[in-house]
């Protein structure tokens, strides 16, 4: 944990751990005010979640267009390089943003022998099974953001034939620099391709586990909240 950096005063992992515990805690002895509090945000969550799947269909709709090109390329005798890496970053991309949405519609596998003995092992068990999976998915979140940081300072390039223009990566920092900024951003981009730096790639990763940790969180407590879970098909191994 020392490697973990203050946030507002407070070391980070105090934000993503113990906070979200507090108010696992706080929302079973405050059920009704809980539930009309957080009712409004859960709304607003499974809206986000369904946003999420939908760009995972659409990396999968890419990956049947870069297979279409692939196909053309070769009946016409065209290259179409850095194919094979474009296709391995959309399937990285479909993957990590469905788990959120996944996770509610119980596309996950979840072993719930035990949890069918009686109400009360299946409420506390399936509680403690989804704040360890919580504690997991944050840990992966927060390293999958420090990896993309990581990269960026390296300046790590892909290895393959893939290249992008060097205008996209503009946009990419301007979602993390300040307005003033955004001139000076522009004024050093050219018009040439270059090669895909990996921490590109590696975003997905970072807001699909970002994801899944917050539909984690969200899932304990509405379960602590309304004494069921609220996912809705559940996959019985």
């Amino acid at each position: 944990m020392t490697s973990w950096p203050d946030f507002l005063g407070m070391p980070l992992w105090i934000w993503v751990f113990v906070l979200p515990s507090v108010l696992s805690v706080l929302a079973r002895f405050f059920r009704p005010q809980a539930k009309q509090i957080l009712s409004p945000l859960w709304r607003w969550l499974d809206r986000l979640y369904t946003a999420s799947g939908v760009v995972a269909s659409l990396f999968m709709m890419l990956i049947l267009i870069i297979i279409i090109f692939q196909m053309m390329a070769r009946w016409t005798g065209v290259t179409f390089e850095g194919s094979t890496e474009f296709a391995g970053y959309a399937m990285a991309a479909t993957s990590f943003f469905a788990l959120a949405h996944a996770l509610g519609h119980g596309a996950h596998i979840r072993v719930s022998i035990l949890l069918n003995l009686n109400q009360f092992t299946r409420l506390w068990l399936n509680a403690f099974a989804m704040f360890i999976a919580a504690i997991t998915a944050t840990y992966f979140a927060r390293y999958a953001i420090k990896t993309n940081f990581l990269s960026e300072m390296l300046n790590d390039r892909t290895q393959g034939q893939d290249q992008i223009p060097d205008w996209l990566l503009s946009i990419f920092e301007m979602v993390v620099t300040a307005p003033w900024n955004w001139g000076q951003i522009w004024s050093n981009t050219s018009d040439a391709w270059v090669y895909t730096p990996v921490w590109v790639p590696q975003l997905p990763m970072s807001i699909g586990t970002t994801l899944l940790a917050i539909a984690l969180w969200d899932h304990l407590i509405r379960l602590l909240v309304n004494g069921e879970s609220d996912i809705k098909a559940e996959t019985v191994q």
